[in-house]
């Protein structure tokens, strides 16, 4: 990850190639900024992928353009640096007949105020309106996710290289409750995890109890 935000992808004969990927807050997109990646990709000879944190990979990009692309687009790109807050991943609640609870709103106040955070490890955020948890809540460092009796917190899920299952640690509270514990557990992983600690594996360390009793209390 360079100054100009691209990630160089696989050398092939030699020909270096980059990606880029612009922050789409939740997943939901303009008309105008949708236009405006499709535009780029058309002029700059981009493949596009729509990748599964709810984005737009514009990939098979010349170095050089980068710049020039990112100034076109006017938009900041999703991921600024490896150990933080990479993502906020939101199901359509709103709009959904399944949803318990609108958590779009709750989503958006965590992409706002933790999108590009430093964290000890790569961490992502997951927030779902019904417990079939879509956007995969269960696989997240942090999940919300809603019921009929309010929202649950979820902790220390990961789908990489390896596995684990999120713990739930809450239920059945309000918004502002859900948002104010989320504050807690991060603060609590930033004080105490080693760096490159993923959260879930900070939590394997210490055990869960012990880590519920610290955000908790």
């Amino acid at each position: 990850m360079g100054a100009h935000y691209g990630n160089l992808q696989k050398v092939k004969d030699g020909k270096r190639k980059f990606g880029i990927t612009p922050h789409i807050p939740g997943g939901f997109i303009t008309p105008e900024n949708l236009e405006k990646i499709a535009g780029v990709a058309k002029k700059y000879k981009g493949i596009l992928k729509i990748t599964s944190g709810q984005r737009i990979l514009i990939t098979n990009l010349e170095e050089s353009d980068l710049p020039l692309i990112w100034e076109e687009l006017g938009m900041q790109p999703a991921v600024k640096s490896q150990n933080s807050v990479k993502n906020v991943e939101m199901c359509p609640s709103a709009y959904c007949k399944r949803a318990k609870q609108n958590t779009i709103a709750v989503g958006m106040k965590l992409s706002k105020k933790y999108q590009w955070m430093e964290m000890p490890c790569r961490t992502k955020i997951g927030v779902a309106g019904c417990r079939n948890a879509c956007s995969s809540i269960h696989s997240k460092d942090i999940g919300i996710i809603g019921d009929k009796s309010g929202l649950m917190v979820t902790v220390g899920g990961s789908a990489g290289f390896n596995p684990r299952l999120a713990d739930t640690i809450a239920s059945d509270l309000t918004d502002e409750e859900a948002l104010n514990l989320v504050d807690k557990i991060f603060e609590y992983y930033k004080e105490n995890a080693e760096m490159g600690e993923k959260l879930g594996f900070f939590i394997e360390r210490i055990g869960v109890e012990v880590f519920k009793n610290a955000v908790l209390g």
